[in-house]
Formats: C-alpha cells, structure tokens, sequence
C-alpha cells in the first residue's frame, strides 16, 4: 500500500503508511420567510467541505469543485483554499458534485455527491426561524472516500 503522508518538508509518499483524514460536507440552508419578487427564490444556502478536525486541509487539498445547477451562472466554482465552501440563493434541491483535487497529483481527485437540502416540515424552518442542516461524514483514505460511516439525516440548527 502506497500512499502520502504529511511531512514538515512537504508531502512524501511512504509505503505501508495508511493516512486517513475526516471530512464533513453538506449544507445549510435558510427560508427568506416568503418568495422573492425579483427571482422568485425562497432560500440562502451554504455548501460545504471541512475537515472533521480541526486541521488545515491546504495542506493536502490542492483545490475543490463544487458544480451546482446549470442555472446558476458559472456552476463550476473552484477554490484553491479553506474555506471550501459555496453559498448561493434559489428555490430548489438538486445534486451538487464536490470533487477534491489533492496537491499530490499522483493521487486521483475524489468525487462526492452532495444532495442540496432546502425543506423540512417543521415549522420553525418554514417561519424562517431555524436553519435545515444537511451533513455527511466521510473519509479520505488512500486518495478515495470510504464508505459513508456516518451519515446523519437532516436536522436543525
């Protein structure tokens, strides 16, 4: 097994060294309270990529893909440091693509599927009073994601 490991003097791959570093991503989304006039949206949203420590992900993250909805100008929104993060305006759910590129360009750029959550049947969401929370953790092990371990459902903040 051959993979990166973090070094001072920069990333160095060392065999039989297993490097797993946690990540969360997902959403949170907040009702206007009422349509707006202009684009009809309803809500503000963030979409996001952190790590599950706190820990400096540009040390091992060359830059994020996050590609949202044809509609939106310019859906392909990168970012070559922390935050990783996206916040837009809009009406609907749809699938945004994260996708990871790592500064070691040996390791293959990992892709993760985020479905934008807006809505929950509570009423403090729908007053605009409470936020939807959409989050996911992962980790990134040998230049992939594992299988989801933990996957929350959409809960409030």
């Amino acid at each position: 097994l051959i993979i990166f490991k973090m070094a001072d003097e920069g990333n160095v791959r060392i065999k039989g060294v297993t490097v797993v570093k946690p990540i969360v991503y997902g959403n949170v989304a907040r009702y206007f309270g009422k349509k707006r006039e202009d684009d009809g949206h309803t809500h503000e949203w963030t979409c996001y990529l952190r790590p599950f420590k706190n820990e400096d992900m540009s040390t091992y993250i060359k830059k994020v893909h996050f590609k949202l909805h044809e509609s939106y100008p310019s859906p392909v929104r990168v970012f070559t440091k922390p935050p990783y993060e996206v916040s837009e305006t809009g009406w609907g759910e749809f699938e945004i693509i994260i996708k990871i590129f790592f500064i070691d360009s040996s390791e293959k750029p990992v892709t993760i599927y985020h479905l934008l959550k807006l809505f929950l049947n509570d009423p403090a969401v729908i007053a605009g009073k409470k936020n939807v929370v959409s989050e996911h953790y992962d980790e990134i092990v040998n230049g992939t994601t594992r299988a989801q371990c933990a996957t929350s459902t959409p809960h409030l903040s």
